[in-house]
């Protein structure tokens, strides 16, 4: 299960993903379909074909999107957060070989297309949560457990 929380950069980015679908791919596709289909056999028209099958893909997309912004709580940095690892926080962990790892704390919606990017339900982010610089968090995965000390946290305010 996935927590509704977004970022508030997240949250622009969906809405900005679906006005862009909504109001230039999808009337785009929508006149390529139409003018393919305007060409008679559908059937071996590869143009009405691959344009059919994106339009479904951009409209499930846009379902998606409209269904989850509904039920997405948008956090901000809040001052209390502060010298502690929260939603929203970029962190610098090191383990015991010196592998150093950064990256930010954010929704399930917001990883997708970013390295950087961890989801707040994964077992790194449960392991940080409230932890300060210096503190030891035990990540626990299938492959097994690995201490990750904390170097730095920030946040985007």
């Amino acid at each position: 299960m996935k927590t509704p929380l977004i970022t508030k950069q997240g949250y622009e980015a969906l809405k900005k993903e679906l006005d862009e679908l909504w109001r230039v791919e999808r009337p785009e596709v929508t006149k390529k379909v139409s003018w393919a289909a305007s060409l008679g056999d559908r059937s071996e028209n590869a143009d009405y074909q691959y344009n059919k099958k994106r339009l479904r893909e951009i409209d499930r997309r846009v379902r998606y999107l409209r269904k989850c912004s509904e039920n997405l709580k948008i956090i901000e940095y809040h001052p209390d957060q502060a010298g502690k690892v929260f939603f929203g926080a970029w962190v610098e962990v090191e383990n015991d070989e010196g592998k150093i790892l950064t990256f930010r704390i954010v929704g399930y919606d917001e990883i997708f297309g970013r390295k950087d990017y961890i989801s707040i339900d994964s077992p790194m982010a449960r392991a940080l949560l409230k932890k300060k610089v210096g503190d030891e968090a035990e990540v626990k995965t299938e492959v097994g457990t690995t201490i990750w000390i904390i170097n730095a946290i920030d946040y985007e305010k």
